[in-house]
């Protein structure tokens, strides 16, 4: 049966795929609105990055992006955008009326850094410091964030600057805490929906975002119907064993090979236990904590990690297995195992109704070459959450140097991130476009 069922998922999605790429090209020509837009755009573009450099250069994290939110919220203001600020901490809400009744659209752009020192060579290189769960860190934009605020404050500016002809609203959301709020703390996309930003006031029935890609050359559009991003879920594990001097390991139970041990099996879940050819998944252990010198073998060790998945009942087994693999790993060697799994991010999903209509208009802004459907990533996005409530549509923009090659440009989150400035300008065409031509052509496309 089971295989059955995944035979027919599989012919289903296939299907799906054709009838995206079968979509009539008639409609992908851009409307003379979406022509003003772009034109608009190409001036833009130095502004555009010179906001980018800014905020790359004096990076925030999550839940403190108070000057960025400040800038961003006097920007919206000078357009003569309705502003909301402080949702969800540092939030900014910007609401654009157009002069045409029609659909409520909602853009969405996070703000937040990392505590990453940064390595790169530019001019613009940040050289903040900050506090990070009680550690001094370096602060950097090192997923991109930067520019997703600049190319949002981009597509504000050219939609406000054609505010009689729109028709419709849009609902401008500048998140916090993307990345997670620090420990003890509520934030970023749970927390602005928690707060409103969803109910309060005009109601979006479709979200827009998108990502940068370091390692997407300048000019490429990824997409993917359905599950585009994994599903993120910490766990914690609490090795306890018996404390004894380093020299006598037989007088005690040491928590340090068991959590070896327990690692070691961790990956066997992955590996061995898990039906791979159905999605991806990941166990990952982040953090080892345990022992204060070298001659005593501790009391306790504590394993922190991440899970990526891309299946709901792929997520509950393999955090069945987890607590499993490390209690019975611990009882083995006489220790005890507490794990604890704390559900995260959910699949960010793209709705295919939505990502087949709008399928068109992201052909149409970067040409149907540099459009590409997409597998599936085990990075996790909070973009999911107004998935959840609302149709939305995820998609990554290039920001590789074009002729770089891909293994050779640093990934996110590491110290030598790099972007191409160049690559905005199609992210700041395609938040604009997906906006107005939604606007115009609500409902006229069917997949075939």
């Amino acid at each position: 049966m089971k295989s059955n069922y995944t035979f027919f998922r599989r012919t289903l999605f296939a299907t799906l795929g054709l009838g995206l790429l079968a979509v009539p090209g008639s409609y992908a020509q851009s409307s003379k609105l979406t022509s003003k837009a772009n034109t608009m755009a190409d001036k833009l573009e130095p502004k555009v990055i010179e906001w980018r450099h800014h905020f790359h250069q004096y990076p925030e994290l999550s839940n403190r992006e108070t000057k960025t939110a400040e800038k961003v919220a006097a920007h919206l203001k000078s357009l003569g955008i309705e502003v909301e600020t402080g949702v969800a901490h540092t939030g900014v809400v910007g609401i654009l009326k157009g002069g045409k009744p029609g659909p409520v659209v909602a853009l969405r752009a996070d703000m937040d850094a990392l505590p990453v020192t940064e390595r790169a060579a530019i001019p613009f290189a940040s050289k903040e410091r900050s506090t990070y769960n009680g550690q001094e860190v370096g602060v950097m934009h090192a997923c991109g964030h930067d520019t997703h605020v600049a190319m949002l404050m981009g597509a504000a500016e050219i939609l406000a600057g054609m505010k009689n002809d729109l028709k419709g609203t849009v609902k401008f959301i500048f998140q916090p805490a993307e990345e997670g709020a620090p420990q003890g703390e509520e934030g970023g996309a749970r927390l602005m929906i928690k707060e409103g930003v969803l109910d309060k006031g005009p109601k979006p029935e479709v979200i827009f975002g998108l990502h940068i890609n370091s390692q997407t050359e300048v000019g490429t559009l990824r997409y993917k119907p359905g599950g585009t991003m994994a599903a993120a879920d910490r766990f914690l594990i609490k090795v306890k064993g018996k404390q004894v001097h380093g020299a006598y390991p037989w007088n005690g139970v040491d928590p340090i090979v068991v959590s070896a041990q327990i690692i070691n099996g961790l990956q066997t879940i992955i590996s061995r236990q898990t039906e791979l050819t159905e999605e991806a998944a990941v166990v990952t252990v982040g953090r080892i904590n345990g022992g204060v010198r070298n001659n005593i073998i501790p009391e306790e060790v504590e394993l922190e990690g991440t899970i990526r998945t891309l299946d709901t009942e792929m997520q509950k087994k393999i955090h069945e297995k987890i607590k499993l693999t490390a209690t019975k790993i611990a009882e083995s060697a006489g220790a005890t195992a507490e794990v604890t799994i704390n559900i995260g991010t959910p699949v960010t999903s793209n709705d295919v109704a939505l990502t087949s209509k709008m399928l068109p208009t992201l052909q149409a802004v970067a040409g149907t070459d540099n459009v590409v459907l997409n597998k599936a990533v085990t990075g996790a996005e909070d973009f999911a959450f107004y998935q959840e409530k609302i149709p939305g549509l995820f998609i990554f923009v290039g920001g590789m140097p074009k002729g770089q090659k891909p293994e050779e440009a640093a990934p996110h989150h590491t110290p030598d991130f790099y972007i191409d400035d160049s690559g905005m300008k199609l992210g700041v065409k395609t938040l604009t476009s997906l906006t107005l031509d939604y606007m115009e052509g609500k409902g006229k496309i069917t997949v075939q």
